[in-house]
């Protein structure tokens, strides 16, 4: 086994309330990626609970993250992640050297109804596709 077959790309998605586009954005790459990369989601200032729209609209593609629930942002997350993707924490997320930083801009689904959620959930998995096929090249060209 190589060095690179041992070690599974991991990826850290965060948001402020780690309610809705972050738990979107790690149930699909945990669906779309069959456990090939480890996924992790955090909000600087977590929510109570998951945002009912975000489940739904999640559920009308199969994937069920009712359970899931917001998780505080520690620095120990994104020092475990070799790439952090935010969607709309600016600052307030930690920076360390040597990660692979991205910032996609998505509007935020707090408070809005399922039709509402539905552009940015298609949004975020075209995005995640994106990702699985730049982390797992090799997977992706055999699943074609």
């Amino acid at each position: 086994m190589t060095t690179e077959a041992a070690k599974k790309p991991s990826v850290l998605f965060v948001c402020v309330h780690n309610a809705g586009r972050s738990q979107m954005a790690a149930a699909f790459l945990t669906t779309l990626a069959k456990g090939q990369i480890e996924v992790r989601s955090a909000g600087s200032q977590p929510a109570d609970k998951i945002n009912p729209a975000a489940v739904e609209a999640m559920a009308e593609l199969g994937i069920d993250m009712s359970a899931e629930i917001p998780k505080v942002l520690t620095s120990e997350a994104v020092k475990d992640s070799d790439v952090v993707i935010t969607m709309g924490c600016g600052d307030e997320c930690p920076y360390f050297p040597g990660k692979r930083y991205e910032d996609w801009v998505l509007e935020d689904p707090a408070g809005k109804g399922v039709e509402s959620v539905r552009p940015i959930r298609d949004d975020i998995k075209g995005r995640i596709e994106g990702l699985i096929t730049e982390l797992l090249p090799a997977r992706h060209a055999d699943a074609q």
